[in-house]
């Protein structure tokens, strides 16, 4: 089964990791592309979802509550998200104020909570990394969002050109528990200017997995297991959105591996 799915400009809603993805078991993943004036109303079901909207304008109903003209960058590169959340056994409707894209992201979820909005303005911003691995992270739906959601973790992050991130290499698939975590996450990529690439790395220090994976814009990747650092191109920034949840709770403390750990004293 693919871990790594190619982009494709497919109007509507498209599934990329179904519900019936046999590697996840909390996460699904989906992206709406709608001209304006086009609508789209689906339910949520077992999932709580959260909407960002990638470039675009578009009013959401979700609740009885209706949110007018969300939205605006032209780019995942312009600004940060507007991101409606909407909890698992609900439903929800999508207008096209513009042509409007849109990431679903989905996690299997039990409580649910209220629908509710994060704009560019309530979004925290870190600027990580050091030396080759400089990058710039959008938390969403992190700490700020305890008690407001059930399982769900999402930001965004930006590659400045020619760095990497998720670096030195770290996991969170629960091996070393309970240091570390037990979280699935998905990925899914842009690149600035759009002809650019990177690199998505994975692997296992057992050998079982070791790939490399070009990395083009509006490409994703599920991540059930192992170490998974970013490599930009030179001059070509590359954006991911990231998500993640599991049963060790919300909490992020991934696992670094021992064998790159010096690069912090560099």
């Amino acid at each position: 089964m693919k871990r790594f799915i190619k982009g494709q400009d497919q109007k509507g809603y498209q599934d990329i990791f179904s519900e019936r993805y046999e590697l996840l078991d909390y996460l699904a993943f989906g992206k709406l592309i709608l001209d304006q004036g086009e609508s789209y109303h689906t339910n949520t079901d077992n999932y709580e979802q959260a909407l960002v909207i990638l470039s675009g304008k578009a009013t959401i109903e979700a609740e009885g509550v209706r949110w007018e003209k969300l939205g605006g960058r032209s780019t995942v590169f312009e600004d940060k998200a507007t991101t409606v959340y909407v909890p698992c056994q609900s439903s929800y409707a999508v207008a096209a104020d513009t042509d409007v894209v849109i990431a679903i992201c989905k996690v299997k979820a039990e409580n649910k909570t209220a629908s509710f909005v994060v704009r560019p303005e309530d979004v925290v911003v870190h600027n990580r990394g050091e030396k080759q691995w400089n990058r710039t992270v959008f938390d969403i739906l992190a700490a700020q969002a305890d008690g407001k959601v059930d399982r769900i973790v999402l930001g965004e992050t930006i590659n400045h050109p020619g760095q990497w991130s998720g670096y030195p290499p770290h996991k969170h698939d629960g091996e070393f528990a309970p240091e570390e975590p037990h979280l699935e996450e998905i990925y899914h990529y842009q690149v600035n200017p759009e002809q650019g690439f990177g690199v998505q790395h994975h692997y296992t220090k057992d050998g079982s997995i070791d790939a490399a994976y070009p990395i083009r814009n509006g490409d994703s990747f599920a991540i059930d297991i192992g170490y998974h650092p970013v490599g930009g191109a030179g001059g070509y920034e590359v954006y991911y959105l990231w998500f993640m949840a599991g049963e060790t709770g919300r909490k992020l403390y991934p696992y670094e591996d021992p064998d790159h750990k010096w690069l912090h004293n560099k």
